[in-house]
């Protein structure tokens, strides 16, 4: 058991909303998850529990009231300008949880910016970006 944290980019205009969004649903009949839309994997993150904070208040800004796990939230090119800008200058909020592990910032830096930038090209390219975690 852990945090394990993904994002993902999906065609533009399949995300309707910032947040609670879904790309399967469960199918009570066939006790199997649908796909609802093609999604493809742009980073993984394991226990990088500062990352969960900052994603959480975004999470709680644009609106989500469910507890942060398992929900979805729409990243934006302002979001990722601003998160890039809290790594750098090491904002991130300091952030618990029984399975989150230990402050991870300084081993993530560089992935995390890369993968911002890869994040930003993928919104340049015509995707949607988000972010999703599970523990």
């Amino acid at each position: 058991m852990g945090l394990d944290q993904f994002s993902y980019r999906v065609k533009k205009g399949f995300i309707t909303q910032p947040v609670d969004f879904q790309t399967e649903k469960y199918n009570e009949e066939t006790e199997e998850h649908e796909v609802l839309c093609d999604k493809e994997e742009i980073q993984y993150w394991r226990k990088h529990p500062n990352l969960q904070g900052w994603m959480e208040n975004l999470y709680n800004q644009k609106g989500g009231e469910d507890e942060f796990n398992c929900a979805n939230v729409q990243l934006t090119w302002e979001d990722l300008e601003e998160l890039e800008q809290d790594i750098k200058e090491n904002r991130l909020p300091e952030t618990c949880g029984f399975f989150f592990g230990i402050n991870s910032d300084e081993e993530y830096k560089e992935e995390t910016l890369d993968w911002i930038q890869r994040s930003l090209d993928s919104i340049k390219d015509g995707y949607d970006v988000y972010y999703s975690s599970w523990w």
